[in-house]
């Protein structure tokens, strides 16, 4: 896999309190990845944008949500969440406060 591709597979992070709560107890961090992303290729992105070591990455197809907006109905398109965790002694910080 080629860096440009692994440096697209990431689209942000879930912020939560779900995730939070992982984050804190499991060294668990959520993800948004491409729709196309595989378990390989969302471990090598994590381990080359945050320098850390993965464990384990499970992921997870989320269904877009069905919304009205008076008489239209529409729907949001469909997402690809990563549940990433991380080895001992590594960890994530999102907060950006250096």
């Amino acid at each position: 896999m080629n860096r440009e591709k692994l440096m697209n597979v990431l689209l942000a992070p879930v912020v939560s309190e779900k995730s939070s709560r992982l984050a804190d107890a499991n060294r668990q961090f959520v993800f948004k990845v491409m729709k196309s992303a595989t378990k390989p290729e969302v471990k090598k992105a994590v381990e080359l944008m945050f320098d850390v070591k993965v464990d384990n990455v499970q992921i997870s197809n989320m269904r877009g949500k069905v919304k009205a907006h008076g008489r239209s109905i529409g729907r949001r398109s469909d997402w690809k969440k990563a549940y990433v965790t991380l080895s001992e002694g590594h960890d994530i910080d999102f907060t950006g406060a250096e």
